[in-house]
């Protein structure tokens, strides 16, 4: 492909004199594909100068990005919120000081970058200052770049590393999963004393978080509210804390559907979740299962517990549909105290990025 037309019509004229005797269609055959091949060649040569002469850029870095030092809001704003206004610097990354200063220690081998001859690597805090206020305001990317004067394609990288690396520092300690008979219990326990249900052992829903459509994904990511989303699946103790979540299902799937395909439910069908054995409620002599709560959606089982969906119902049944939704609302409240502290999660529509 890398010869020029010239090359190629010497070859053929070679190939009609020294091959075999062709008649007058199929030398024009030849001709024909010989062309094509040339005009494919001359494209690319003609696609490479381009690229070769692509316009080089008017200015290295732009004059306001260099001063971030005296007006940027994290060299700025940030540390006059830390020293005077505390409340105001919790508002504006959703955290206090010295809560984002641990961050900053703990993820600084993993986000900061190594001092170069070129230039000196933007600072750990700034990095992560600018992802916590992606996050809590779900603002662009320019927006943010004209608060802390760094660059919007930088910001892309910024904001997708340090996610990243919050996640693999604090994945194991974030998410407290019982594993022991008595961790089950203590969740029991909590959920007996604040909301007067028995045997609770959490509550499990699914939120739509939404999204841009990935190319080609077709209705895949589109859900019953009609926009395309990702489904957060929660399971939640009696203090609004995530004890389990499996992000990342289609938004046209069901709850029930990503719950059976999750390991939540492989653990709990195979008896490897650890739940506790049967025991008599209190007042009681029947032993009756621990169990987590779900909406009408989940199917009942042992271990799941649903409201009663008939529409006649007894007293008893009315009661313990109350004293049912007492409890789960806790998944819902948490994904309520989830979507007010980032916004992110609720009025900003994600970029997906799949492999």
């Amino acid at each position: 492909m890398s010869k020029n037309v010239q090359d190629l019509q010497e070859e053929l004229q070679k190939l009609v004199d020294n091959g075999p005797r062709l008649d007058e269609d199929q030398a024009n055959v030849l001709k024909v594909a010989a062309c094509l091949l040339a005009a494919t060649a001359v494209k690319q040569a003609r696609n490479k100068t381009l690229r070769n002469d692509r316009r080089k850029k008017s200015v290295w870095v732009r004059e306001w990005l260099l001063n971030r030092d005296k007006y940027g809001m994290y060299e700025k704003l940030m540390k006059h919120l830390e020293q005077g206004d505390v409340k105001s610097f919790r508002n504006f990354v959703r955290m206090d000081p010295g809560m984002f200063n641990q961050m900053v220690e703990d993820l600084k081998p993993l986000i900061q970058k190594k001092r170069t001859n070129w230039r000196k690597p933007l600072p750990a805090g700034l990095k992560l200052a600018i992802t916590l206020r992606y996050l809590a305001t779900g603002n662009s990317y320019k927006s943010l770049a004209y608060g802390f004067r760094v660059a919007p394609n930088t910001i892309v990288s910024i904001v997708s590393d340090v996610c990243q690396a919050i996640y693999d520092k604090y994945s194991e300690t974030a998410f407290k999963f019982p594993t022991t008979t008595e961790e089950w219990k203590k969740v029991a326990q909590d959920f007996s004393g604040k909301w007067n249900f028995q045997h609770c052992c959490g509550c499990i829903d699914g939120k739509h978080v939404r999204i841009i459509a990935p190319p080609h994904s077709g209705s895949q990511y589109y859900n019953y509210k009609g926009y395309f989303s990702i489904i957060m699946l929660a399971l939640v103790d009696a203090q609004y804390k995530f004890m389990y979540v499996d992000v990342g299902a289609y938004g046209a799937d069901s709850d029930a559907g990503i719950f059976r395909e999750c390991g939540l439910y492989h653990a709990l069908e195979n008896g490897a979740a650890g739940l506790p054995p049967s025991e008599p409620l209190p007042g009681g002599d029947v032993d009756v299962p621990y169990f987590i709560v779900g909406d009408d959606a989940f199917a009942l089982r042992d271990y799941m517990m649903k409201p009663h969906s008939k529409r006649e119902m007894t007293a008893a049944e009315r009661i313990f549909n109350y004293r049912l939704s007492r409890a789960r609302r806790t998944v819902e409240n948490a994904f309520g105290i989830l979507a007010n502290r980032y916004f992110i999660t609720q009025f900003t529509q994600l970029h997906l990025y799949c492999n």
